[in-house]
């Protein structure tokens, strides 16, 4: 099983089209469609359903795209890590975190880094902290950005100078909008719409005082966008962080929710782990700035 082959599979399933994939990469119909049968002749499963106008995958094709996925981009990151010299650091680093304004401060030292090696690129992906774990122990992230309570024996890391708070969006005309501070239990029996991610920690429950099935939970959210909206629409009572979203000028407003619960930061990464060159200056430079 060639790298080769692999973006050959992936060329097809993407475009739905051998004839398509086939003009993409340069080679003959023929010659994609017998690279693509000594695939599947390999693993002996047939990875597509080839019909009149486009190319489908199969269960065993929708499981093998994802898992080539994975190796072409591992290959083709370790094939650029090992052209770096240190005379000429470049490469991708990839980070994966939960929405929050502390990311700012990431940031920030992601664009020092850039200035003084303008080969170094940066992939931030958002997600909750099950896919993005998922993600680093694959080997697809360099690094993650987690709250709370790190598993010492998996993960190196570095705790961060910055925190956040919980607080709840809610339509300017909901009865708790008049209140300064929110308590946690007043939202016990409101329509509530929270983040996968919160409902699977035990910290943040155990200070929200109450488990899942005991909570009126309506709807749950990814990124945070998606849960404004449906608080926007009346739909329930949003938890959020802090900061994350301006509700000036909108018919939402945001209150804090007491007792705070602040949530520590780390930067987490594979134990055990060869960084890149690119991901070392971004670790040397992390620790030169929250030191100083």
């Amino acid at each position: 099983m060639e790298i080769r082959v692999l973006e050959y599979f992936l060329a097809v399933a993407r475009e739905q089209s051998i004839s398509a994939a086939a003009d993409f990469l340069h080679l003959t119909q023929p010659t994609l469609s017998r690279q693509l049968k000594d695939l599947e002749d390999e693993f002996g499963k047939q990875l597509f359903i080839r019909g009149n106008r486009k190319v489908t995958l199969t269960e065993d094709g929708l499981y093998f795209r994802k898992k080539a996925e994975e190796i072409v981009t591992l290959a083709h990151r370790t094939e650029a890590e090992m052209k770096n010299t240190d005379r000429n650091i470049s490469g991708d680093i990839y980070i994966g975190t939960g929405e929050s304004m502390s990311i700012r401060n990431i940031i920030r030292i992601a664009h020092k880094v850039q200035k003084e090696y303008d080969g170094i690129h940066f992939h931030f992906t958002s997600g909750d902290t099950v896919d993005l774990v998922d993600r680093l122990d694959k080997g697809l992230f360099d690094f993650c950005i987690l709250y709370g309570d790190i598993d010492q024996s998996k993960y190196e890391y570095i705790t961060l100078p910055y925190t956040e708070s919980w607080g709840v969006i809610m339509p300017s005309s909901c009865e708790l909008a008049s209140k300064e501070r929110i308590e946690t239990k007043d939202l016990w029996d409101k329509p509530l719409i929270m983040s996968r991610q919160a409902i699977r920690n035990s910290t943040f429950l155990k200070w929200f005082g109450q488990k899942p099935e005991d909570l009126n939970i309506v709807n749950t959210y990814n990124l945070v966008y998606n849960g404004t909206l449906m608080a926007d629409e009346g739909m329930g009572y949003l938890l959020t962080l802090k900061n994350l979203v301006n509700t000036q000028g909108t018919n939402l407003c945001f209150k804090p929710i007491h007792p705070e619960h602040p949530l520590v930061l780390s930067i987490v990464w594979k134990k055990y782990q060869t960084k890149s060159k690119a991901a070392e200056k971004f670790i040397e430079s992390l620790n030169v700035t929250i030191n100083n």
